[in-house]
């Protein structure tokens, strides 16, 4: 049995983070997006409501993957169905940013902050995101490596989950001879 560097994971996919996921472009290695929604049926890799909501608004026409975000199928094998405790929001957002931003500060660090309480509430999930670690920036321009390093919570890029879930392009044909 391959032993797998986290038991569940939170996908990350917000509009500003996608391209890494771009290499994998749908039309031309469609295993990679089914492999996804198989992790996410198995409870590997999940995406927060809030995240997901975030995905959906940057929408634009003939996007095909936030199209791909969008079939129920895909859905409902990646969307989080816990709630997440606004104190926890709220710890994320004081102890990782800053006790004092403005407004406008909270509207650019976006839905960051409920991404790591949902990690942070449960000691087997892992922050995926394709921001490096600038451990310089301050308040709202702090990168989510750096919070969830500052607030103990796993952080990995999307290669790290797909090397420790074992993506392969054939990952069907792995599945299908373990059965």
């Amino acid at each position: 049995m391959r032993r797998r560097l986290h038991r569940s994971c939170v996908l990350c996919l917000s509009r500003r983070r996608m391209n890494p996921l771009l290499r994998y472009p749908i039309d031309q290695v469609p295993e990679f997006w089914e492999w996804l929604c198989y992790q996410g049926a198995a409870g590997n890799v999940k995406i927060p409501v809030e995240i997901m909501e975030e995905i959906l608004e940057g929408r634009k026409e003939k996007d095909l993957l936030l199209d791909w975000v969008k079939d129920a199928e895909n859905s409902t094998a990646l969307l989080l169905e816990d709630e997440v405790s606004p104190v926890l929001v709220q710890h994320v957002v004081s102890r990782g940013y800053a006790s004092n931003l403005t407004d406008i500060e909270l509207e650019q660090i976006g839905c960051d902050p409920f991404l790591i309480a949902y990690a942070l509430a449960k000691t087997d999930c892992c922050v995926v995101t394709t921001e490096v670690s600038k451990p310089r920036r301050t308040r709202h321009n702090r990168h989510v490596p750096d919070v969830c390093r500052d607030l103990s919570v796993q952080c990995c890029d999307p290669f790290m989950l797909n090397r420790s879930l074992g993506f392969r392009t054939s990952w069907r044909g792995l599945i299908n001879s373990e059965t």
